[in-house]
């Protein structure tokens, strides 16, 4: 509860006069009666009944005075002419004479308006006279007796009376009950939004209180009043559940805002395998296959703005979480100093830790070493037949590695990528060598040439950039131990990785089909077919036979053996393990559609160019020992 001073700060009212002064004038249909009843008793008194009413609301209280002993005289017994007097002389001075007769009036009927009289009087005898805190709450008793009464109309000066009382004695229920029966019954009086303002800073109400103060104010409460009011601390903190409100309103778009991420990826994966079904595999793009593509990348880069301009979001979440936390500990009374500690700690560390990894670079190194000419001039020159075949530039460097890998990208700037200037490099696994046919191999090398003529390596540094950014973070947070479930930062890290993940590999899965179309048209669709069945057994069974080495050598502290001469043995499980790798099904966690699908999709393409090559790849190659030897050296040298 606000303190008392706060309850009773720029009190409209001090008197009873104040409050009359919000009425507009005595209701004519309410005199009535009363003028009718003194009729009956003495009518030559009824004129100066009226004359002393008028005085009365004027503040000429000798003449008001006057003209109700006159009335006395002749109807002794007539209570409202008691009650109206005894208003007269407490405003006058003469507050124990003008109680007396109040307390007569009330005698003589106990009705709604001799009880509110004598409340009032007894509260506010004159706009100087000041009672004890024991009278008003005597008056308040009196009033709320009055309020209860059945009454002629509903005249709001009895819930007034009793929520000014309240509010002064601090008797918040009889406040808060006259305060919204005036809201509900009578909301277009000042008072009605003055004494709502100070209900609605009392429940820290802070907007409401601040709104209503200001339309009281409107309605002619004194500017002063209203702006100690504010100024006590109200307006301050109606501000701050202003920006907090647009805050969340500002979280609740962005939460949305990730959810139409993760809808459209969705449909356009739909989409995606949709148009990959129905479309004609004889054609390199169709336009569905081009408009999807641009959508695609349009979403991509969508969704990677969208990730950086989470990141003021998901501060504000961090703060405002372990901010509630350790507002909810003390508001309970109860504070873990530890608890809040590590939370706070946890926060600011989150918050550094999420800014800093944005400008933290790190340098990318290209894989393996560079193979030259002289070392496997029969590789170069397919490559640069192949490139001619499907119409595009050769690349400019090989780079051998130690794994199965079969990928191309290119290196350079931005501008070089777009205008097709950049170096463009072919990546060669050496693990993935032993018994590929160089049918199979230039098959899947026209695929990866697939990618070059579609300009799939051209762009993508956003996508890079975030996937970048988002695993410094994630490795961050495991660093400093802030991976936990109570950390939104972490959550959010999951949610929108899952969500960019799906986005883009559905667009890489799209990229995969049109560069298996390339390399079934060029070679035909058995040729693919072998090469890519080719490396999918060669990934699981070097990654097999490499680790076992790997763990042997390791447990017998010796030198590894050549990893590239190792040979297969009967082995069930691994065979189950390549057939499943080719018979799975696509997810759309996948990067690539499963070789399953993307046989079945190019076994539909027509081709004239089946013709195959003799050898095998090694053969392209001088000295396929020095090199297998010098690739089992680096592996070793990474253990």
């Amino acid at each position: 509860m606000l303190s008392k001073i706060l309850l009773i700060l720029a009190l409209l009212a001090t008197t009873a006069q104040t409050l009359e002064a919000q009425k507009p004038g005595r209701d004519s249909e309410q005199e009535r009666p009363i003028w009718e009843e003194l009729h009956s008793i003495a009518p030559e008194a009824v004129e100066d009944f009226k004359a002393g009413t008028i005085a009365l609301d004027g503040g000429e209280y000798d003449e008001a005075i006057r003209r109700y002993e006159s009335v006395r005289k002749v109807a002794p017994d007539f209570d409202h002419a008691l009650r109206r007097l005894g208003y007269a002389l407490a405003a006058k001075g003469e507050v124990a004479k003008g109680l007396e007769l109040l307390d007569l009036a009330l005698s003589k009927r106990r009705s709604p308006e001799n009880l509110l009289g004598m409340a009032r009087t007894l509260a506010y005898p004159n706009e100087t006279m000041e009672v004890s805190p024991e009278q008003k709450a005597r008056a308040l008793s009196l009033a709320k007796e009055a309020d209860r009464m059945p009454k002629t109309g509903d005249d709001s000066d009895y819930k007034i009376t009793v929520g000014q009382l309240a509010l002064e004695l601090d008797k918040l229920d009889d406040f808060r009950n006259a305060t919204e029966q005036l809201v509900a019954k009578h909301p277009d009086l000042m008072i009605t939004h003055y004494f709502n303002a100070v209900l609605a800073a009392n429940d820290e109400k802070w907007i409401t209180a601040e709104n209503e103060i200001k339309k009281a104010e409107s309605m002619g409460f004194p500017h002063e009043a209203a702006q100690q009011f504010l100024d006590s601390g109200v307006h301050t903190r109606a501000t701050v559940w202003h920006y907090l409100i647009y805050a969340l309103y500002l979280v609740a778009a962005w939460i949305l805002g990730l959810g139409l991420l993760f809808l459209v990826g969705k449909l356009m994966s739909r989409k995606t395998l949709r148009s990959i079904e129905s479309a004609d595999p004889n054609l390199s793009a169709s336009s569905s296959d081009i408009t999807l593509r641009k959508w695609y990348r349009l979403l991509i880069n969508l969704a990677g703005f969208y990730y950086y301009i989470s990141i003021p979001v998901v501060i504000f979440l961090v703060i405002l979480v372990a901010a509630a936390v350790s507002y909810g500990f003390y508001i309970a009374g109860r504070i873990p100093i530890k608890l809040v500690a590590i939370l706070c700690i946890g926060a600011v560390v989150t918050v550094y830790k999420m800014i800093r990894t944005l400008f933290v670079k790190i340098e990318s190194e290209d894989p393996g070493r560079s193979l030259s000419y002289e070392e496997a001039p029969g590789l170069w020159d397919l490559t640069r037949a192949v490139a001619t075949a499907v119409g595009t530039r050769a690349v400019d460097e090989i780079r051998i590695t130690p794994g199965t890998d079969l990928a191309v990208y290119e290196k350079g700037s931005l501008r070089e990528r777009t205008n097709d200037k950049a170096k463009r490099i072919l990546i060669v696994g050496g693990g993935v060598l032993n018994d590929f046919e160089q049918t199979g191999f230039r098959a899947v090398l026209a695929h990866e040439y697939g990618h070059f003529s579609h300009r799939d390596t051209a762009g993508g540094d956003l996508a890079i950039r975030v996937n970048t950014d988002m695993m410094k973070f994630a490795h961050a947070m495991i660093l400093s131990g802030q991976a936990v479930w109570w950390n939104v930062a972490f959550h959010f890290l999951r949610i929108f990785h899952f969500i960019f993940r799906r986005i883009s590999h559905g667009a890489t899965r799209l990229q995969e089909v049109l560069a298996d179309r390339v390399a079934a048209t060029m070679y035909g669709p058995k040729a693919f077919e072998q090469g890519l069945t080719h490396v999918v057994r060669k990934a699981v069974e070097f990654n097999y036979l490499a680790t076992k080495e790997i763990r042997e050598s390791t447990n017998s502290r010796r030198k590894l053996q050549n990893l590239y001469e190792l040979q297969p043995t009967d082995n069930p499980d691994l065979e189950e393990e390549i057939k499943k790798s080719l018979s799975r099904e696509t997810s759309e966690d996948d990067t690539h559609p499963s070789p399953t699908d993307r046989f079945r999709f190019t076994s539909r393409i027509v081709t004239a160019n089946e013709q195959s090559v003799s050898g095998k790849v090694w053969d392209l190659f001088k000295d396929r020992e020095g090199l297998t030897s010098e690739m089992t050296k680096m592996v070793q040298y990474e253990l």
